[in-house]
């Protein structure tokens, strides 16, 4: 098999900085636990697709052989620094590259000193890789790239890693609802701005744990509206373009807020199958079909940093009238944004 492991999780920083705060413990705690799962997968490489990456005119890959520095995030500076060291898979990024005009999609390398990563790819690195002991494949979100296009771009990344022979962990990292608070607030107190934000959340999360994929590709734009979720929803996209008809079924190894806006950390549940990484890429997830089955599957050995974990139902959200939201101040520092 290609892809080995596939994961979509949330890019916010405050779980990995206060990982004490209630409402970001099962964040903080879920991220642990789908880092053993990934661990146990063996890959050979990870392929990153954060939202927070932000670029224009063409698609940009990391190709930097190894990038390091501290980074201070554009809202949460307060917070504290995120240091970071990063290996590239050059060969398997080059080769990506090389293959996606023929999408019509121009690619771009990255290969300079103090490039300015972004907080998302950072913090699932740093959760997921901590010792930095795989290699990355780093792909940024173009804002003008739509949802098939960002499919066309993992089921790329695929293909190459299965004629180089690599396995492959997949990860899309980005947000649910994306409504935050506006004004400053008490931490401890943190929950999902809007109840309706909520409802939606846990409506998307329970399709991808049934597998249920026409219900789930008819609900996304709708809940991308409704909720304003971030970019589009373009990092499930990244992943379902990556794992193809795969797909059958999903865990939620955590759902919560990240000041207001939802978060979450999902391990996908795959089929088995010899040539998967020309599977993924010849799929279209796109394209209406039979709802797939939902199958059992082992639960990954938990890492010893991880906490035990039971499968447990979506917290239910504290009973909370939403302050309305005022000014607040946007906290940034030049030259820090992605």
């Amino acid at each position: 098999m290609t892809v080995v492991s596939a994961f979509l999780v949330h890019g916010s920083p405050l779980p990995f900085q206060i990982p004490g705060n209630p409402p970001w413990q099962p964040l903080d705690a879920g991220y642990r636990v789908a880092a053993a799962a990934l661990a146990a997968s063996a890959p050979d490489v990870i392929a990153f697709y954060s939202t927070q990456w932000l670029a224009v005119l063409d698609e940009l890959w990391q190709t930097r052989p190894r990038i390091s520095g501290l980074h201070v995030d554009e809202n949460w500076h307060e917070y504290g620094d995120l240091p970071f060291d990063m290996r590239i898979d050059t060969r398997l990024t080059n080769a990506v590259i090389d293959a996606t005009p023929a999408f019509g999609v121009r690619s771009k390398g990255v290969n300079y000193e103090g490039f300015p990563v972004d907080t998302g790819t950072i913090v699932a690195n740093s959760y997921l890789n901590p010792d930095g002991r795989l290699p990355l494949l780093i792909a940024s979100n173009n804002v003008y790239h739509d949802w098939e296009t960002t499919q066309k771009l993992a089921a790329t990344v695929v293909e190459c890693a299965a004629k180089l022979g690599r396995r492959v962990a997949l990860v899309g990292v980005g947000g649910l609802s994306g409504t935050i608070f506006r004004e400053e607030i008490d931490i401890a107190r943190d929950h999902i701005a809007a109840p309706g934000d909520d409802r939606w959340n846990r409506r998307v999360l329970r399709l991808l744990e049934s597998g249920d994929r026409d219900a789930l590709l008819e609900a996304c734009p709708k809940y991308a509206r409704a909720a304003r979720v971030d970019m589009g929803f373009k990092h499930l996209a990244w992943v379902l373009g990556g794992i193809g008809r795969r797909w059958r079924g999903a865990t939620v190894h955590a759902y919560g807020p990240s000041w207001g806006a939802g978060a979450a950390v999902v391990e996908f549940a795959l089929a088995p199958g010899k040539r998967a990484g020309k599977a993924a890429a010849g799929a279209k997830p796109a394209v209406a079909g039979k709802p797939a089955k939902v199958t059992n599957r082992k639960k990954a050995a938990v890492a010893k940093r991880a906490p035990a974990a039971k499968k447990k139902p979506l917290p239910a959200q504290p009973s909370r009238s939403r302050k309305r939201a005022a000014t607040k101040k946007t906290r940034s520092r030049a030259g820090r944004r992605t």
